[in-house]
């Protein structure tokens, strides 16, 4: 009998939840479900999620992803505020993500607000950290220039060409009608 118990409560206690959440299963969710509308540290058509655990609840947030909609047009203060403040555009629903997953997600947004900026940290930049896409002039650009150049001479010469001889067969006619 105490052989027994012993045995069911270790299986009780592995089958039970770790509470430990996973930020790199949490990454691989975020970049699945969540990257194309979010980012830890700006606004896109979601709102930032950094610090999201310290404006909502962890059980508003699980039932917010699960079922936003719902929470919206049930008249939800915080779900409202969220919605309106993201011009209303409405959040899909997430019913198949479980609490672990969700938490998994947030210990990740968790872990990347708390890192120090880096500048390759892909999918996410952080405002001021993006380089400008401009090539500044340099020597290696110095062929294409010139042979842009000749290009658009020899465009403009080719072109007093045309009118010079336009000009030429205009005045031929003008000379055959005397």
């Amino acid at each position: 009998m105490n052989g027994k118990l012993i045995l069911i409560i270790l299986l009780f206690c592995y089958s039970l939840p770790s509470g430990a959440a996973d930020p790199a299963e949490g990454k691989k969710l975020f970049q699945a479900r969540c990257a194309s509308c979010h980012n830890v540290n700006k606004k896109l058509t979601g709102p930032a999620l950094a610090g999201v655990d310290q404006r909502h609840s962890e059980a508003w947030i699980l039932q917010f992803v699960k079922a936003s909609q719902s929470m919206v047009k049930a008249g939800d203060k915080e779900a409202l505020a969220v919605y309106n403040a993201n011009n209303q555009v409405a959040m899909p629903d997430h019913p198949d993500l479980s609490d672990d997953m969700i938490r998994d997600i947030l210990a990740y947004v968790k872990e990347e607000a708390g890192k120090a900026p880096q500048a390759d940290d892909a999918p996410f930049s952080r405002p001021g950290q993006k380089e400008p896409n401009l090539m500044p002039l340099s020597i290696y650009n110095f062929p294409f220039m010139i042979a842009y150049i000749v290009l658009v001479v020899i465009i403009i010469i080719l072109l007093v060409f045309l009118v010079n001889v336009k000009g030429y067969e205009h005045h031929m006619e003008e000379k055959q009608k005397e």
